[in-house]
């Protein structure tokens, strides 16, 4: 399973905001965006100092981009993510928001039952969540109205999923999906509108950038 393997806080320095790819260190003062909020390289100091006309395609490329890293892919995959949401009736580009957002982790992470995407996507494949009762260790699996998403049994017990289910009652869950922390479950009742994906997201340049 191929994945980003370098320093996260460098993606959001590169996007120019923060991304929250590190969950709760995002908002404490390690956060290395507050504290770096340049572009990473050498010449990134000078280059927020710079004006320079943004051409069409870096608007593109950087919409995309923000999105995979967002989400925690590697180009082939979002590409196939595209690919697929071009087959699909409706807008191409809610259709590729609607299919990032029902990646089970990303599920997951919407739920509170972890911190970031990546550490959703980590528990995931330990193998600590259930679909509708069944196993699954693949954090790309993509969710369906109805669904029911489940800590497994045999991890309840574990410190971490303890520690959780207390810090999850504080976290806000869309209204696309449901929760219930008695029984450490949530359910997917719709699909996300686009007024419940991340606004910061602009899926017009994405496509636009495959359409070239």
């Amino acid at each position: 399973m191929a994945k980003y393997r370098g320093p996260v806080c460098k993606l959001c320095r590169r996007e120019g905001e923060k991304l929250f790819l590190k969950g709760a260190r995002c908002f404490s003062p390690k956060c290395a965006f507050d504290r770096r909020g340049y572009p990473p390289g050498e010449h990134g100091k000078g280059a927020q100092f710079r004006r320079r006309r943004e051409s069409d395609y870096n608007r593109q490329l950087r919409a995309k981009q923000k999105a995979r890293r967002m989400y925690g892919m590697l180009e082939r995959q979002f590409r196939r993510y595209y690919e697929e949401s071009l087959l699909r009736r409706g807008l191409t580009g809610l259709n590729l928001l609607q299919m990032l957002e029902s990646r089970l982790d990303n599920v997951v992470f919407r739920l509170g039952f972890a911190d970031s995407r990546a550490q959703a996507r980590t528990l995931v494949t330990h193998g600590h969540f259930t679909i509708n009762g069944r196993r699954t260790d693949m954090p790309s699996v993509l969710v369906s109205p109805g669904d029911v998403i489940s800590v497994r049994q045999g991890s309840l017990d574990t410190t971490y999923f303890k520690d959780m289910l207390a810090v999850a009652e504080d976290k806000n869950v869309p209204a696309w999906l449901s929760r219930d922390l008695k029984t450490s479950s949530g359910t997917v009742i719709r699909l996300p509108e686009r007024s419940e994906i991340d606004s910061n997201l602009q899926e017009q340049l994405i496509v636009e950038y495959y359409s070239r």
